[in-house]
């Protein structure tokens, strides 16, 4: 029987890839491997942004880096382009690293870099909510 593909944020398998050059990764994700096809994804870097990198926020309808310049862009392109990696992959599902401003599902830091954290949903996630 063949695995599902299932795409995960980047970080959460070990990779340094997050905005201050670490990882989240995520002990069990080796759990996963055993059963799935674990397609990684980091928006923010299919997006043309560096490792590391200054932090973004969610600010209304931007995505602002903490020095006040607009990387909405990037955040958009790098959604896009994680999405055609997942319909590429016929991916099923998709494991996604919380409170990103790409990836959260409920929770996205509140946009004053103060390490508050609000509901919302990052860019990716409402791409891939949006595409089904």
């Amino acid at each position: 029987m063949s695995k599902v593909n299932i795409a995960i944020s980047e970080c959460l398998l070990g990779h340094n890839c997050r905005y201050d050059g670490k990882t989240k990764y995520f002990p069990k994700v080796e759990l996963l491997k055993e059963k799935y096809n674990l397609i990684p994804i980091c928006p923010e870097v299919l997006g043309g942004l560096p490792t590391p990198r200054v932090a973004s926020e969610i600010v209304g309808d931007k995505v602002l880096r903490e020095d006040g310049l607009d990387n909405t862009l990037y955040f958009m392109t790098g959604a896009k382009k994680a999405l055609e990696i997942y319909k590429k992959n016929n991916c099923k599902a998709a494991i996604l690293k919380e409170s990103s401003p790409s990836c959260g599902l409920n929770l996205i830091h509140d946009g004053t870099f103060s390490g508050k954290k609000i509901k919302g949903m990052g860019i990716t996630c409402r791409q891939f909510i949006a595409n089904g």
